[in-house]
């Protein structure tokens, strides 16, 4: 009877072996991520941590074998759960397929298509690829005071009035200006115009 169990034994010992190994790996990925996502180096989130940088490099290269309250602190000092410390590691990538983003149309004839690039809140920021059938255009809504607005013109070629002035974009053509003013966009061309605009909200 001994002999049959001792394949049960070291069976479990070989997946509990496993699973420890499994978690050290977790925690290595996660650790060196979320660090580097707080623009941490290993010694300043030692000092934070009260961890020394030497443990935290065991740690980051899967060697390690900490204390619950070593990772206790060091969730603390990264303001996370223990859990997302050993849980598997999330993809750091995620493709959006074509029209899963935001799209609204503008203009009196719904000529301009609008597509917001910017799958998560940045905050501050906002990109935005617009497209404009020919002859097309639309009055853009002044943002918040202090806000600063970039066009470029990707193809075709797009009129730009802002706050009196009047700028003719052409391929590769960059206009800055202040996006707290009124401004409207107009298609001149007989060809389909497509332009990106980086919208930076001032935050005061």
């Amino acid at each position: 009877m001994t002999n049959k169990q001792q394949p049960t034994s070291n069976n479990a010992r070989t997946a509990q072996a496993t699973e420890i190994e499994t978690l050290a790996n977790n925690l290595a990925q996660n650790l060196k991520y979320l660090r580097e996502r707080s623009g941490l180096t290993q010694s300043k989130l030692g000092k934070v941590a009260e961890v020394p940088r030497s443990t935290l490099a065991n740690l980051e290269s899967g060697c390690g074998n900490p204390t619950l309250s070593v990772l206790a602190r060091l969730a603390g000092a990264l303001s996370i759960s223990l859990e997302e410390l050993i849980t598997p590691p999330r993809g750091m990538g995620k493709l959006y397929a074509a029209g899963s983003l935001p799209s609204e149309r503008k203009g009196s004839r719904d000529e301009v298509i609008v597509n917001r690039l910017l799958p998560d809140p940045i905050a501050g920021m906002e990109i935005l690829r617009m497209e404009f059938a020919p002859g097309a255009s639309f009055v853009g809504a002044p943002h918040k005071p202090g806000t600063r607005e970039y066009l470029f013109c990707e193809s075709g070629r797009l009129n730009l009035h802002a706050a009196g002035e009047r700028f003719e974009l052409s391929p590769g053509d960059v206009c800055a200006f202040h996006g707290d003013q009124s401004h409207s966009y107009t298609n001149p061309g007989e060809q389909t115009t497509v332009a990106l605009a980086v919208v930076v909200v001032a935050t005061l």
